[in-house]
């Protein structure tokens, strides 16, 4: 093959030499604008798994590579005046020079033709290859000739970055965090060889600009920094390679080839820098392209094959690399927390570690988080050896959580009167004996026309209520925990058949009048709903307040559902309250009716008692709520006596844009948690402890709603609780 390969950085290099490996025939060319010996940046930082794949595809740049690396286990964590180590994270670097002019050699040694200094105008000259590589870097030449092609996007991140090196050789990757009067900045520093090491400063833009860095040139931001950072660099110098403030930008492909011209590293994708990644993806994606021809010569099916192998690795990545860069982002939000509390939300800040891998890197610094949150959770007194976070008791009122786990089994299967059926019970009792902290009803119906389905249970006589408390007392027989309901009114989901028979499909026979904030019909097949007026309004408080009352009976925490599209959740929304009103409109006051019935039921309920709130953090629509809407929402509950703030996404309409993965509510808890000051409950496909004690050790919730499949995996759950 006749391969001309744009762009001479650790991508573009290394899929030269693993091609001339598969094939020393192939006739390859690198072309690069810059001199050989140009470089910008300062160490790159490489994963055990990574050096595995270098180590498999080419030993001897493997070898070389490795013989120049720095390698530590640690990481620092400057904070608030405390230095918190952590150990087990095993990182090498070297320096982005280094690794660069080795790769050089090794290309050479192999006949892969070197062009530096070499500008690229066109396409025109590589007409004859076979394939042509674009690994340009994140601003590609070879991506931008092609725009529809590969559908590029990308995504300015709100942060100011400046890339420094020193002479400070650190002895652990060291996270440095300064409050000024500015706002707070970061330092992220890690050493690459035996005298250098890399020292970024990082900072929100707003922070950035009222320290007056947007007006200073290169050497003046130099002395500002290591002012700032006097204390940890000393007599050390920070040092400078175009070392200029900017943002980051996320590269998104749609696709990552056209043709037979495929797009390496940065020019198809970046990874924000907190995680690592840039250069590792780099030379992944070399690794994954040259393995893709020696499955299949033939141009079109390799890069068919390479696209479809490596996008949703690199995707994942991206993800986590978000989820760590807005972490930064918002690192204010967290700056109340205790130091250990601290260190351990930065540690598992991109959710690729967690409580039980953090185990096995450091127990000692596991068991002093455990100690630490013990002893929080008992008011602050010192603990020993302590259990984990999941395990910590949580005071409410004058209730207690033995544990913070959160069971709330799926519903139906009640009796046509509205009364609770066996299934049910037999669900909630399975629950209970489960021996987690709360067992939660499925949504309880105020009125017979407020219930979701016709077999969703009621609360709306004294009856009801009566069978409900019976119940809660033979669930306190069977387990240990706090018993919750539900209580809630369907309004445009309404009126549907039982969800085992699918969900939000309308009655044929037998349905009932569906009202809501505004009418508009949840799917195009159902009833729609009547605007509500004064007196539905007054109607369904009053119903809610006597509700209240009625489960105060047998229930030690009462939780109002306001999210998932139901009737109180629809005033929220714009989607669903087109309301000219007072009701409508802005934000303020679309709260307004929900907040009537928060304080109506606040006044019925039991005041020592914990009144929840379930409510979307987004409705996943671009012109639905989103999170900063829910932190108002929150507040706004918080000061009419809710204690604790459900945290749930979506439905709010049939159509949207979900995000479903493993434990994907917990950062939209964190927020709301850190942003409006209240305590919160997540679930989002949760079904492990250990995501438990990750998401409360780490403060990012305070209970977790696990889900109920869990417990079909076995006893392990259930012994663990009790």
């Amino acid at each position: 093959m006749k391969i001309s390969i744009i762009g001479a950085g650790p991508a573009g290099l290394y899929f030269a030499i693993l091609m001339k490996r598969i094939d020393s025939s192939h006739k390859i060319e690198v072309v690069e604008r810059n001199p050989p010996d140009a470089t910008f940046g300062w160490g790159v930082v490489f994963s055990e798994e990574t050096l595995g794949e270098l180590r498999d595809a080419d030993y001897e740049s493997y070898v070389e590579i490795t013989d120049t690396f720095a390698s530590w286990d640690a990481i620092d964590v400057h904070y608030r005046g405390s230095l918190l180590r952590s150990r087990g994270h095993s990182f090498s670097a070297i320096s982005r020079k280094g690794l660069l002019g080795l790769l050089q050699r090794r290309a050479a040694e192999l006949g892969v033709k070197l062009r530096f200094e070499e500008e690229v105008e066109d396409l025109e000259r590589f007409r004859r290859a076979d394939l042509i590589v674009g690994a340009d870097g994140a601003n590609s030449f070879v991506r931008s000739l092609h725009p529809d092609a590969f559908g590029y996007s990308g995504n300015v991140y709100p942060s100011k970055f400046a890339w420094f090196g020193t002479d400070l050789v650190f002895d652990a990757f060291t996270f440095i965090f300064r409050e000024t009067e500015y706002g707070i900045f970061q330092a992220h520093a890690y050493p690459f060889d035996a005298s250098l090491s890399t020292f970024i400063v990082e900072c929100n833009e707003d922070v950035w600009a009222g320290a007056g860095l947007d007006k200073l040139d290169e050497e003046e931001s130099i002395a500002f920094c290591q002012e700032l950072f006097a204390p940890e660099l000393g007599k050390h110098r920070l040092l400078s390679n175009r070392s200029l403030w900017t943002s980051f930008v996320q590269v998104n492909c749609e696709s990552w080839r056209s043709e037979n011209i495929v797009l390496l590293g940065d020019a198809a994708h970046t990874a924000h820098f907190t995680i690592g990644s840039g250069t590792k993806l780099a030379m992944e994606d070399s690794v994954a392209l040259a393995n893709a021809f020696v499955r299949h010569p033939d141009v079109s099916r390799a890069l068919v094959e390479y696209e479809l192998e490596r996008q949703p690795a690199v995707e994942r990545f991206q993800d986590a690399a978000r989820e760590s860069a807005t972490y930064f982002e918002r690192v204010k939000d967290h700056h109340h927390y205790s130091p250990m509390q601290f260190a351990f939300n930065l540690l598992t800040r991109s959710g690729r570690i967690g409580y039980a891998n953090m185990s096995m890197r450091d127990p000692a610094f596991v068991r002093t988080l455990d100690s630490w949150f013990a002893g929080s959770a008992n008011g602050g007194e010192t603990v020993g050896i302590a259990a984990p976070p999941t395990f910590a008791p949580l005071r409410m009122g004058e209730k207690s959580f033995a544990n913070r786990v959160v069971l709330a089994p799926p519903g139906e299967g009640g009796s046509p009167d509205g009364m609770p059926g066996p299934a049910q019970a037999k669900r909630l009792s399975r629950a209970a004996e489960a021996g987690v902290g709360l067992v939660l009803t499925e949504p309880v119906a105020i009125a017979a026309d407020a219930r979701i389905t016709s077999e969703c249970p009621t609360i709306e006589s004294d009856q009801h209520a009566e069978a409900w408390r019976r119940m809660a007392e033979d669930l306190r027989g069977s387990g240990r925990g706090l018993i919750g309901i539900q209580l809630n009114h369907a309004g445009r989901r309404g009126s549907t058949r039982p969800r085992r028979l699918g969900v939000d499909i309308p009655l044929a026979e037998g349905g009932w009048p569906l009202i809501s904030a505004s009418p508009i019909p949840y799917l195009k097949g159902s009833p729609t709903p009547r605007e509500m007026d004064t007196d539905d309004m007054e109607r369904v408080v009053q119903e809610f307040e006597v509700a209240a009352e009625r489960a105060a009976t047998g229930f030690d925490l009462l939780e109002l559902n306001l999210a998932h599209g139901y009737l109180l959740g629809s005033f929220l929304s714009p989607l669903t309250n087109e309301r000219e009103d007072e009701f409508g409109g802005e934000l303020d006051r679309r709260l307004v009716f929900p907040l009537r019935v928060v304080q109506a039921v606040r006044d019925a309920w039991p005041a020592e008692r914990p009144l929840s709130a379930c409510i979307s953090a987004t409705d996943w629509s671009r012109r639905g709520t989103g999170v900063d809407d829910a932190v108002r929402i929150a507040r706004g509950l918080a000061e009419a006596g809710c204690g604790l703030i459900h945290v749930a996404a979506g439905q709010t309409i049939a159509g949207g844009a979900p995000e479903y993965r493993r434990s994907y509510l917990t950062a939209l808890a964190h927020r709301i948690r850190s942003q409006a000051g209240v305590p919160t409950l997540v679930g989002g496909y949760m079904t492990t402890v250990d995501e438990v004690n990750t998401a409360v050790g780490s403060g990012r919730a305070d209970l977790c709603l696990l889900e109920i499949e869990a417990l079909s995996a076995g006893p392990a759950v259930a012994e663990g609780l009790s």
